[in-house]
C-alpha cells in the first residue's frame, strides 16, 4: 500500500494546524495529531447535505450559503441541482483550503470554483449568515454540533447561533447541518430555536457499507 505523503500545512484561526495528505489519488485533511476531518473517498454525506436541503426549495433563483469549502462535495452537488440564476456563496475561514482546491486538489475540484454562480467568501460563516436573505444555509464546519473539534464553533451551534441562522433565512428557508455523529440534544436545540426539524442518517461514502453520518434539516 502506498504511504501517505504530506502535501501542505495551514494554520486555522483558532490555532489548529491542518495537514493535507495524499496517497495516490486519495486526499485527506487532518488536524495535526492525526484526527481526520475529511477524505476524498467519503463525500457521500456531504453531497447528501446539499441534496436534502435543496429538495425543500421552490425558488428558481435561490441564494445558498455553504459553510465550509471542504473538498467541494457539497458545492458540486448544489451546482448540479441549481439553475443558472442561483447564487452560491461558500464561506471558508482558512484561505489555504481555497489554494489547495486550485492546486494540489485541482483535479478533484474540477474547476467548480470558477462557476459564475459561485462566490468564495474567505470569512467566518457567521459573518455571512448575518447578512441575511438566504434561502438555504448548509453548515459543515466541524465534526458535529457536539463534541466540537473547534470550540469557537459552539457559538454557531448554540441556541443563540441557531436563532441567528433562522433570522437570516427567507420565509420557508432551510438550515441543514452535517455531523459525523448523532446528537439528540442538538435536535431539541434546533426545535427550541424555532425550526421544524427532521434528521436523516446517510452513508459517509456512496456505497451500502461504511460509516454513517447525520444531517439535520430545519425549516423556517
Amino acid at each position: 500500500m502506498r504511504p501517505w505523503i504530506e502535501r501542505a500545512r495551514a494554520d486555522a484561526p483558532d490555532g489548529d494546524t491542518l495537514r493535507l495528505m495524499q496517497r495516490g489519488d486519495e486526499f485527506s485533511i487532518r488536524i495535526a495529531g492525526g484526527n481526520e476531518l475529511m477524505n476524498s473517498r467519503l463525500g457521500g454525506s456531504e453531497e447528501a447535505l446539499a441534496r436534502l436541503a435543496l429538495d425543500h426549495l421552490d425558488s428558481p433563483a435561490p441564494r445558498i450559503l455553504i459553510g465550509g469549502l471542504g473538498m467541494g462535495f457539497t458545492l458540486r452537488e448544489a451546482q448540479g441541482r441549481l439553475g443558472p440564476d442561483a447564487r452560491i456563496t461558500v464561506a471558508e475561514i482558512v484561505p489555504d483550503l481555497a489554494v489547495w482546491a486550485r492546486d494540489d486538489m485541482a483535479d478533484l475540484f474540477d474547476g467548480c470554483l470558477d462557476d459564475p454562480r459561485v462566490t468564495l467568501d474567505l470569512r467566518d460563516v457567521r459573518q455571512a449568515i448575518a447578512e441575511g436573505g438566504w434561502d438555504a444555509i448548509l453548515l459543515d464546519v466541524d465534526n458535529g454540533p457536539d463534541g466540537l473539534t473547534r470550540p469557537g464553533n459552539d457559538a454557531l451551534y448554540s441556541e443563540t447561533g441557531l436563532r441567528a441562522s433562522r433570522a437570516a433565512l427567507a420565509p420557508g428557508g432551510v438550515l441543514a447541518v452535517w455531523s459525523a455523529h448523532p446528537a439528540p440534544a442538538f435536535t431539541r436545540r434546533m426545535e427550541t430555536a424555532g425550526f421544524d426539524t427532521a434528521t436523516e442518517t446517510v452513508r459517509a461514502g456512496r456505497g451500502r457499507r461504511g460509516p454513517k453520518h447525520v444531517i439535520w434539516i430545519g425549516r423556517r
